[in-house]
């Protein structure tokens, strides 16, 4: 492909020779002649001298001698849109396959691939498009909508509700019951049905091995284009708004709401029935325990503000050495005091 056939497709301004051929993206450590990469940090621009690329993505030209360029408002975005041109995953034909199994009642959108072994219930329904690769499950009375992609082993559960344009990765579960239990009078425990559902709406994207919950009552919903990482752990009744980062490893205790734009770094921790306010950046192997601000950035177990957490992890690396001097101080006072 031409690079300005992929400047036209992009929508960005061509600088330099716009008829090399790129046979493929690959970022800027790796390309080699023939591949457009992108600079998106400018504190990575020393290494532009480096690169055998044969273009380049930018927010602006560069000086010479460099690869032909594409100048982009957002090299990172219009990157992952040039993979896209050269790599699309492979799309099963439409058809049921003779291994599936379809409930009478089920009703199936146009154009739909359903492979080996999958199951789609009773009165649930599938819109147009959908794919569902092999072992995936969809229980009685689920409803989907269009464009739905399930990878192996990913089960909706009863009565869920799903969007347009959805995507659960391989072992994702929807609608697995919450973890309710009520105490009996001789310690042991009573199983609290679990009522509710779970909704995701449009455009979401949950990666492996994820489970979202169903609520006790009411529902569990994660908002229009939020996208949750692997091994997350949502529970009953939460909400996750819309345009959230949920990263790997994290987990949401029950009633959690998220609002619109927040980001959990890894290994997030949520206390239930909290709400962490529009715009928030959780940090990494944070423990949350309280409400957040909008727009606030914290960190630590228990998390706080992550400037002042910041200085508190610089202060615990001295502790030693101050716990030394107070006591070199308490002893001078002593001896002073004696005299």
């Amino acid at each position: 492909m031409k690079l300005h056939e992929i400047a036209s497709a992009l929508g960005c301004r061509l600088d330099g020779d716009g008829e090399v051929e790129i046979s493929g993206v690959l970022g800027m450590e790796h390309a080699g002649p023939g591949h457009l990469t992108f600079l998106a940090n400018p504190k990575y621009a020393p290494k532009v001298k480096h690169t055998k690329a044969s273009a380049i993505l930018v927010s602006e030209s560069l000086p010479s001698p460099a690869p032909a360029c594409l100048i982009s408002e957002n090299p990172y975005l219009d990157f992952a849109r040039a993979l896209a041109l050269f790599y699309q995953p492979p799309r099963p034909v439409p058809g049921i396959h003779p291994l599936a199994y379809i409930a009478r009642s089920a009703t199936i959108g146009e154009n739909c691939s359903i492979g080996p072994f999958a199951v789609v219930g009773e009165r649930s329904r599938i819109g147009r498009n959908a794919i569902l690769h092999p072992h995936v499950v969809i229980y009685e009375g689920a409803e989907i909508g269009d464009d739905f992609l399930a990878h192996s082993h990913a089960c909706v559960r009863e009565f869920c509700r799903i969007g347009h344009r959805v995507t659960l990765q391989n072992g994702v579960v929807v609608g697995g019951d919450g973890f309710g239990f009520a105490k009996r009078a001789d310690g042991s425990h009573f199983k609290i049905v679990q009522s509710g559902v779970t909704i995701l709406e449009d455009d979401v994207e949950v990666q492996s091995l994820t489970s979202v919950d169903r609520a006790t009552v009411g529902e569990t919903r994660v908002k229009r284009g939020a996208k949750v990482d692997s091994l997350v752990q949502i529970g009953h009744a939460c909400t996750v708004g819309e345009d959230n980062i949920i990263c790997a490893q994290t987990g949401l205790a029950g009633s959690t709401v998220l609002e619109r734009n927040v980001l959990l770094a890894g290994q997030v921790g949520s206390s239930g029935h909290l709400t962490v306010h529009e715009g928030a950046i959780v940090y990494a192997q944070s423990g949350i325990g309280g409400d957040v601000a909008p727009n606030t950035r914290i960190s630590g177990s228990p998390a706080f503000a992550a400037g002042e957490w910041l200085r508190a992890v610089t202060a615990y690396t001295k502790l030693p050495e101050l716990l030394k001097t107070v006591r070199d101080l308490k002893k001078r006072v002593e001896e002073l005091e004696k005299k």
